[in-house]
């Protein structure tokens, strides 16, 4: 039995029995209401994910799912909001009742370990596609902005870079590596996890932060950009796993850890006077980080730099049109 857009939409998108106390509307009218509680601003985010673009044809539903959400929360989890509601729309060349099956039940696992609600969506017909918008929200005033690094600030990064990256050279077979630590690496790939508690915890003292979502260098440009600054990163002090030094070439490590980007960690910066609250936070293993470099002037660019000498290097990560 094939189902109509409706259908879909009823039977395996609409599983929510418990109503979250800020939605008047969900799904099931024209469009969804909700609620901002007082002193909230709302973080809203929206990406989407396209097949051979963000992910392999044969990605199962439920990677796919987790991917699909996992990505969306990292952006909220780099503004330091919590995320709350979800919407989906879906694009899908024929309907596929156990595919469907399969995303939608591993779909709303993940929205319940995030206590997130799913609000409304859409679904075509077409090459395979899923686009999500996510909805958080920031307590008080304080937000995590990219314009916002100073000048002396310490550059940080959380959790390893380019594990994402090997990943995916694993899942194209170039490489026979130890079964578990091959199984790791395609797992960071396919399922990344989104820094959200992370987040909320920077935004209480960190004053710039984003996603490695297109690569560090890519990304942290977006900051040095934004904020109008410079930066000096040291090469040797990159959080790079020992799955990755032990098993892969040092040029094709760094690379992935300064280029590929997929790793979703959190790259931010916190002032020398706010460094304590970071240490505490390190020390409660609230966030795990790596201190990799400074926020530096502006005239004096953005450096790579490797036994005290700065190296030449691309400035660009990921572009979806190139």
């Amino acid at each position: 039995m094939k189902y109509n857009e409706f259908e879909i939409i009823s039977h395996f998108f609409n599983k929510h029995k418990k109503k979250e106390k800020n939605l008047i509307k969900g799904i099931g009218d024209d469009s969804a209401l909700i609620k901002i509680p007082k002193n909230n601003i709302l973080a809203i985010s929206t990406d989407t994910l396209v097949e051979g673009t963000h992910f392999f044809k044969n990605i199962t539903p439920e990677n796919l799912a987790y991917k699909t959400i996992a990505v969306n929360l990292s952006d909220l989890a780099a503004m330091g909001a919590l995320p709350k509601w979800i919407t989906l729309s879906i694009t899908m060349p024929k309907s596929n009742n156990k595919w469907l099956k399969c995303f939608s039940e591993n779909f709303f696992k993940i929205l319940n370990q995030y206590k997130i609600t799913l609000i409304g969506g859409d679904t075509n017909c077409g090459p395979l596609s899923i686009t999500l918008s996510v909805y958080g929200l920031i307590q008080g005033k304080k937000t995590l902005l990219r314009k916002n690094a100073k000048e002396g600030d310490l550059i940080y990064v959380t959790g390893c870079l380019g594990e994402s990256a090997a990943g995916f050279f694993l899942l194209q077979k170039k490489k026979k590596i130890d079964i578990k630590i091959q199984k790791y690496l395609i797992q960071k790939h396919l399922n990344p996890i989104p820094r959200i508690s992370e987040g909320i915890i920077l935004r209480k003292f960190a004053n710039a932060a984003i996603d490695i979502s297109d690569g560090l260098v890519s990304d942290l440009g977006h900051i040095l950009e934004k904020s109008q600054c410079g930066a000096d990163i040291e090469l040797n002090k990159l959080p790079i796993s020992k799955k990755l030094t032990n098993n892969f070439k040092k040029n094709n490590y760094f690379d992935w850890a300064l280029y590929f980007g997929e790793d979703y960690e959190l790259c931010f910066t916190v002032s020398k006077k706010n460094i304590k609250k970071l240490n505490f936070a390190i020390k409660k293993h609230l966030i795990q980080c790596k201190h990799i470099g400074y926020i530096t002037s502006k005239e004096k660019g953005f450096n790579l730099i490797e036994n005290n000498k700065k190296i030449n290097f691309k400035k660009t990560g990921f572009n979806h049109f190139n």
